[in-house]
């Protein structure tokens, strides 16, 4: 078959299947992109979830030494909860999940649809060759779609599309088919740094350079104890950061409910933050086990909730929190309630600390319990 006609014929059934963007480029490798990496590493900005080399994120024969080409798809999914979608009160107070969590785990849409497209192809070609790559492969979904013509990687680094901004998931296609590439996207972020300026840790460094280190959707994904200046910053995210994306003008009035699976739940796109606290691992996977901001398991969410209630200084949850400083068996669980409880700032709170001190041994908590023990001398100083 010739390999235009059956190019064509993908876009095509690319729709067909609930694909809302696609484009085509060449497996040479990203030399920029490499550069750009080596340079991340040099700083110290990577967030240490990256997978593989430098030289197999670049270089997509190193992955498969037959590529030719690389199908680069996006799928859009929403930026806006419905109006009546519960809010946060006095005697409930929520927390909130990145857009990119909502709904069913984008990770296993996405490898269905390119599954459909793969089968497509090998029913066509015989000897074809196909790799799938969803988000945890080597490749930078960004790098090949913005190389396949499918949007540009803007200050904020995310891929931004004309059509659906940068509320999109992306994957890709290895092949051995030499498809002629589409056009790569031009920038059109211009002399624009809304972004920069909004990050609330000033992750973002500079246009295109983001700095994982500081970025609040990585230091949700953190299982330690959060540095004690991303405390205040991360407010009641547990799970993801979508400012960048919020104030992008590229973004304005973009909201699209074209796919089902990522419709959000309410109770799950924003849950309670109290039953957060002491939710077990069975309860946690059968709540929270098919979105993607799960994949880290319960503790960081749990660790985010107990920051999200000080944040909120809810002292409705005072006694839940003294409960979790006693006896959650997870020193980063309990340090981070007694920090909480001082945050929180009643009296209550504060002699729960100091009789907790007199029985526990790891350090860890103790300092944390001395910083939250102090936010009583902010009071009085106050």
């Amino acid at each position: 078959m010739n390999t235009n006609q059956l190019k064509e014929e993908i876009i095509a059934y690319s729709k067909e299947i609930g694909i809302d963007k696609i484009g085509f480029t060449t497996a040479d490798v990203f030399s920029e992109l490499k550069e750009r990496l080596i340079r991340q590493q040099e700083l110290g900005y990577q967030s240490g979830f990256e997978k593989g080399t430098n030289e197999e994120r670049t270089e997509p024969k190193r992955l498969l030494p037959e590529a030719k080409s690389i199908i680069s798809i996006a799928v859009a999914y929403p930026s806006r909860m419905r109006k009546d979608a519960p809010k946060s009160t006095k005697e409930e107070r929520r927390g909130f999940f990145c857009r990119a969590s909502w709904g069913t785990d984008y990770h296993h849409v996405l490898r269905e649809r390119l599954k459909k497209i793969e089968s497509f192809i090998h029913e066509r070609i015989d000897n074809a060759i196909t790799k799938i790559m969803v988000d945890t492969g080597e490749l930078s979904d960004k790098a090949v779609a913005e190389r396949a013509g499918v949007g540009f990687v803007g200050k904020n680094t995310l891929l931004i599309t004309e059509e659906f901004g940068s509320f999109v998931y992306l994957g890709e296609i290895m092949t051995n088919i030499p498809f002629v590439p589409d056009t790569p996207a031009e920038d059109g972020c211009g002399d624009c740094r809304i972004c920069i300026d909004a990050c609330p840790t000033g992750a973002i460094v500079q246009g295109g350079q983001l700095n994982a280190q500081r970025c609040i959707a990585f230091l949700t994904q953190t299982k330690d104890f959060l540095p004690d200046e991303f405390r205040s910053k991360i407010g009641n995210r547990v799970y993801g950061c979508d400012t960048c994306q919020l104030v992008c003008p590229k973004n304005k009035k973009i909201d699209f409910h074209i796919h089902s699976e990522f419709e959000p739940e309410d109770d799950i796109a924003k849950p309670k933050l109290k039953p957060m606290l002491t939710i077990t691992n069975r309860e946690f996977k059968e709540t929270f086990g098919h979105i993607a901001g799960s994949w880290r398991g319960k503790k960081p969410i749990q660790r985010n909730a107990i920051i999200g209630l000080g944040h909120y200084r809810d002292t409705t949850a005072v006694q839940d929190l003294i409960q979790v400083m006693k006896n959650d068996p997870r020193p980063v669980i309990r340090g981070t309630a007694a920090w909480s409880l001082g945050k929180i700032g009643t009296e209550e709170a504060f002699i729960a600390i100091e009789k907790s001190m007199r029985f526990e041994k790891d350090e860890d908590v103790l300092f944390e319990m001395r910083k939250g023990l102090a936010f009583r001398e902010v009071q009085t100083s106050s």
